[in-house]
């Protein structure tokens, strides 16, 4: 029998460093008792991820995505080689995985071989490792398929908000499936009802919170 402590939410941990040549910021969940963890946005540099979570003693039990961008999906099939975890997606977004080898081709970047996704995210679902309790919130608009992820650690909430909402910004809509009006829609009635002191961590560059959302983007006027 474990003698483990049980897990809380302050003992969840969040790890976030860019990958990739367009620097996405993937970020490994994990628990510091149990040891499971979820990957969110394996976008580039397997081997410095699988460091990371050997380095940690980390068991990854599921690969997520907040979008099928090539940026965020570049190292998922290695990752998902070495973990043996379960790779996901919004079912919205499928159609942008298989167009892999045109985004690649837009911005000269190397098609990534595909990992095999399993069963799609849905919205409002409670992905669960250890004690970590993560939320997908479905915010279409950067992709039709865009999702942001919402926990507890550390005491506060965390939402890993992707390609939808940035410091000072917004995700993109002039690529395939992209609709700003969606975009804005999704960030308005899905992101900023959470607490204002909620940490959003993004796709790319520097952390925020709501709060400072709320006053500040001009997007969002």
């Amino acid at each position: 029998m474990s003698t483990d402590a049980p897990s809380t939410a302050s003992t969840i941990t969040i790890e976030t460093f860019p990958v990739g040549p367009l620097g996405c910021n993937c970020t490994i969940l994990a628990d510091a008792v149990s040891h499971d963890a979820i990957i969110i946005d394996p976008g580039g540099d397997d081997a410095g991820i699988l460091e990371r979570v050997r380095a940690l003693g980390l068991r990854v039990t599921a690969i997520v995505h907040t979008h099928t961008h090539i940026d965020h999906v570049g190292a998922t099939h290695a990752v998902q080689q070495a973990t043996r975890a379960p790779a996901r997606i919004h079912e919205e977004d499928m159609f942008l995985y298989e167009m892999l080898p045109i985004q690649g081709q837009m911005i000269g970047l190397r098609t990534p071989q595909r990992a095999e996704m399993d069963t799609f995210l849905r919205d409002g679902e409670v992905i669960t490792a250890g004690g970590i309790s993560l939320q997908v919130l479905h915010t279409p608009g950067h992709t039709p398929g865009s999702v942001c992820f919402h926990c507890r650690a550390g005491g506060r909430d965390v939402l890993m908000s992707g390609d939808t909402l940035f410091a000072g910004s917004v995700g993109r809509t002039d690529l395939w499936g992209g609709d700003h009006e969606k975009l804005v829609s999704s960030i308005q009635r899905k992101l900023l009802s959470l607490p204002s002191e909620t940490l959003v961590i993004p796709g790319h560059d520097r952390n925020t919170t709501i709060d400072r959302e709320k006053r500040s983007n001009p997007f969002l006027r």
